[in-house]
């Protein structure tokens, strides 16, 4: 993958993080928090005691994304729990902050929660499994270095040469607005309420339906050379009877040509 692909991909990350919808889809308890993207003061970066992190997480109401990692604390299934990794849980919050005075040792064993240096933000911790919106905790000085790092839409980044921020394709994403709109609207042709059915298409040399459709007069036709084949048929026995000394075979059509001769 090329670098501009990595830079593209943690910026589309980064941005589904402080959307609510996408957070909570991925299975992250917001519900209590004041706002998303979570920003919070810097002094949190001096935490050096597992205590210290927790309180912080619980006046925040974080902590019950991390009670849900709790919950889901559970067994691995197969041959893993051989290897060193007996067990699996879900993932709890992104603590992202600028330096670490501490806080790494504070959140570290807190299950489920993660910290990663903003200089140094990492696909996999952002989007876990590719799946983009993950619940992240940014220290406003973290916040604040953003925009150096990848830039804006109008300043280019200054960390990285040569990059910005990507523009969006679309201005309005919401389609329901735009297939609304009157401007869109006027230049759609409209739409095709007609069924029409196809018709199966049948050769008339095997289908005789489809051939009396074509020519009434092929039943005739096809009458006459039966009664034809009937009679090279009988004529045939007849001549084999007459060289062998056995008796003529019956001929079915007597009967009714009898019938006929009545009749006249």
């Amino acid at each position: 993958m090329g670098t501009n692909q990595k830079r593209y991909a943690i910026c589309s990350a980064i941005a589904a993080t402080g959307v609510p919808a996408l957070v909570m889809a991925k299975g992250h308890q917001i519900q209590g928090i004041p706002e998303v993207p979570l920003v919070v003061a810097d002094k949190v970066q001096s935490f050096s005691k597992t205590k210290e992190a927790v309180v912080f997480l619980r006046k925040n109401k974080a902590w019950a994304d991390v009670a849900k990692v709790y919950a889901t604390r559970r067994m691995r299934a197969g041959k893993g729990k051989l290897r060193n990794r007996r067990h699996v849980q879900k993932l709890g919050p992104l603590v992202i902050y600028d330096q670490d005075q501490g806080l790494t040792k504070a959140f570290r064993n807190i299950p489920g929660v993660d910290t990663i240096q903003v200089d140094n933000l990492n696909l996999l911790k952002l989007a876990p499994g590719g799946h983009v919106g993950r619940f992240c905790i940014w220290t406003e000085a973290a916040f604040k270095k953003l925009d150096g790092l990848y830039g804006t839409w109008r300043k280019a980044s200054t960390a990285k040469p040569g990059w910005n921020l990507p523009q969006p394709k679309m201005a309005n994403t919401d389609l329901s607005v735009l297939l609304k709109s009157e401007a869109i609207r006027k230049v759609m042709r409209a739409p095709v309420k007609k069924i029409v059915h196809a018709v199966p298409r049948t050769n008339p040399l095997k289908n005789i339906r489809q051939m009396l459709q074509l020519n009434p007069y092929a039943a005739v036709s096809k009458k006459n050379a039966e009664l034809v084949s009937a009679k090279n048929i009988r004529a045939k026995a007849l001549k084999v009877a007459k060289a062998s000394g056995k008796p003529a075979p019956a001929n079915p059509m007597a009967k009714r040509a009898a019938k006929v001769k009545s009749k006249k």
